[in-house]
C-alpha cells in the first residue's frame, strides 16, 4: 500500500524495489557470475528480485567458506552503508539465473532517510539476517554435522519462510554443502544417501526435500540417535535397572547424580 511521505507524494516500497530509476538499475546475473567480489569497493546494495545466490568468503590460505544462501526478496551488500565506505568483506555469486536491483550507496542512504516505510522493511531484513547468523553459529557449535546438513537443506528449500516451500533446492554440489556445514564431501555423501534411504529427500536430477526432514531438526529423530548419545554416569555402579528406566516415573537420567539416583532406587524398592 502506497504511503505518503513528508513531501506528500505516495511512496510504494514494492514499486521502488521492482523498477530501475535514479541511482538504481536492474541487472541480470547468470549462474556462477558474481554480483560483487571480496575486496571490491562497497558502493552499492543489491535487492534480489528472483533467483538464488550464495555469500562466501575466502581466507588468506585460499580456503573458501559459504556464509549463507540468498533467495528472492533478500538484500545483499549492506556493508556499503557503513559510515566510511570500504571494501567488500565477502563475495556474492549467483547459483541460478538472478534478476536484481542494484541500488547505489547514495540513493540507498537517501531513501532510508526520507522514506520510513522503506527503512522499516530494510530494518526488518537486517534483524532477520542477524537472527539467522546467530542461529548458524549455534548450529555450528552444538549440532552434529548430520543435523547441520538437514537444517541447510530445509533452509534452501525455504521451509522457514511463509507459504509453500519450494521443496526442490537449487543446484548445489556436495563440496558446497560440505563448506556450508564445516565437514568433508565424503561425510555429506554419506548423510545424503542416508536421508534418501529414510525418505527425507528424493533425488532425480534435482534434490527434493520432504517435510519429514523437519523431524531431524525439530524433534532430533534419527535412527540410532539414543545409542549415539548415551547418558553419562560417574561410575558403573550407579547405572539404573532397565525396569526403572522404562518406568513412567523415571527422571531424566542425564541429570542425575549418584546420590539422587540412589534415592530414586530406594523409592522403587519401597
Amino acid at each position: 500500500m502506497p504511503i505518503t511521505n513528508q513531501d506528500n507524494y505516495p511512496f510504494d516500497p514494492a514499486e521502488f524495489l521492482a523498477h530501475a530509476g535514479l541511482g538504481r538499475k536492474i541487472v541480470d546475473v547468470k549462474p556462477d557470475q558474481t554480483f560483487f567480489a571480496q575486496g571490491n569497493p562497497a558502493d552499492s546494495v543489491f535487492y534480489l528480485q528472483s533467483g538464488r545466490a550464495r555469500l562466501s568468503v575466502v581466507a588468506h590460505n585460499g580456503k573458501e567458506a559459504i556464509i549463507t544462501i540468498l533467495s528472492a526478496r533478500d538484500f545483499v551488500g549492506e556493508e556499503s552503508l557503513a559510515a566510511v565506505p570500504g571494501l567488500r568483506l565477502s563475495s556474492a555469486t549467483a547459483i541460478t539465473a538472478c534478476i536484481a536491483l542494484k541500488i547505489g550507496r547514495d540513493e540507498m542512504i537517501r531513501v532510508m532517510h526520507d522514506e520510513p516505510a522503506f527503512a522499516e522493511i530494510f530494518l526488518k531484513f537486517l534483524l532477520t539476517r542477524s537472527m539467522r547468523t546467530q542461529a548458524d553459529l549455534v548450529d555450528q557449535l552444538f549440532n552434529s554435522s548430520e543435523k547441520r546438513l538437514a537444517r541447510i537443506l530445509l533452509l534452501m528449500a525455504e521451509f522457514a519462510k511463509p507459504g509453500e516451500p519450494e521443496t526442490f533446492i537449487p543446484p548445489v554440489t556436495q563440496e558446497a554443502l560440505a563448506e556450508m556445514i564445516g565437514t568433508t564431501r565424503s561425510r555429506v555423501s554419506f548423510f545424503m544417501n542416508r536421508f534418501r534411504k529414510l525418505g527425507f529427500i528424493s533425488y532425480n536430477g534435482r534434490i527434493q526435500v520432504h517435510k519429514s526432514l523437519l523431524n531431524v531438526v525439530l524433534l532430533d529423530q534419527l535412527p540410532e540417535h539414543n545409542s549415539e548419545k548415551p547418558p553419562v554416569f560417574p561410575s558403573a555402579e550407579s547405572l539404573p535397572d532397565r525396569s526403572i528406566l522404562d518406568s513412567p516415573r523415571a527422571p531424566d537420567s542425564a541429570k542425575l547424580t549418584p546420590a539422587r539416583w540412589q534415592g530414586y532406587r530406594t523409592q522403587e524398592s519401597a
